[in-house]
């Protein structure tokens, strides 16, 4: 049986100023080789929960663990390396080449060159960016969509065993975002690799997730598989949620 990769335990997080807590009173546990997408509005608590896996954010109280240890003790620099973390702006660095971008934590954990490279081409590989023709360019010369898998493939370099996306797909257009959906499905099925991926989108959650975890002012309203949510949704907010995507369904019904 799989461990636990991630454990929240009665996890707080208010920020100064704010009349309520961002994250409250939160608890659950994702199992190793996990994808689970979190979703909910804007302000929900859904993004402050996932920088508090890899301390970008500090809890006000409970407890977090990963893979058996609390993250409370763990260097934070130390901790972030071993952890894969994509964001929706990518974060590229414009002046390094995407070869250069990919190998930023393998350097920084000291690889020999040789191994650094052959992980570099090997995983723009596997994003569906040839190395040949990939690997000399800056970021300005990729597209949106090929710089969101460079990003990836940046946040894989060193074969983390969890992986943090908060909306990566958030800026692509539709029809981009639903190949890197799959593709990252596939990465996913291959490496093994435990996600927790943020959207606002109750489609990708669904097609994404293998449970979906239903975020509604600070605390979890429902946290099942995306069959059990649709057909058992736990409160109104989560009603409401599934009735807005059925209306969307009938927009395109009605114009067929």
């Amino acid at each position: 049986m799989a461990q636990a990769a991630v454990v929240f335990e009665n996890v707080s997080k208010r920020f100064p100023g704010a009349n309520y807590a961002a994250v409250n009173q939160v608890s659950f546990s994702v199992q190793e080789g996990e994808f689970i997408t979190i979703l909910g509005s804007s302000g929900c608590g859904k993004t402050t929960l996932l920088k508090m896996v890899n301390r970008l954010y500090e809890p006000d109280s409970g407890t977090i663990t990963l893979f058996g240890k609390g993250i409370a003790t763990q260097n934070p620099v130390q901790l972030r390396r071993n952890i894969g973390y994509v964001i929706q702006q990518i974060g590229l660095f414009p002046h390094m080449t995407i070869e250069q971008n990919v190998a930023t934590v393998p350097s920084l954990l000291g690889w020999d060159n040789k191994k650094t490279r052959e992980r570099c081409h090997q995983l723009l590989e596997l994003v569906g960016l040839p190395a040949a023709e990939f690997s000399p360019r800056f970021p300005h010369q990729l597209s949106g969509g090929q710089q969101q898998r460079a990003g990836l493939a940046r946040a894989l370099a060193t074969q983390p065993p969890l992986l943090l996306m908060d909306e990566p797909f958030g800026a692509i257009d539709a029809i981009t975002r639903l190949g890197l959906q799959d593709e990252l499905l596939r990465l996913q099925k291959q490496l093994g690799t435990t996600i927790l991926f943020v959207t606002h989108d109750i489609n990708e959650a669904f097609r994404l997730g293998d449970r979906v975890m239903v975020m509604n002012e600070g605390q979890i309203s429902q946290f099942e598989t995306p069959k059990n949510i649709l057909h058992h949704p736990a409160d109104p907010f989560v009603a409401r949620l599934i009735a807005s995507a059925r209306q969307q369904e009938a927009f395109w019904e009605d114009l067929a």
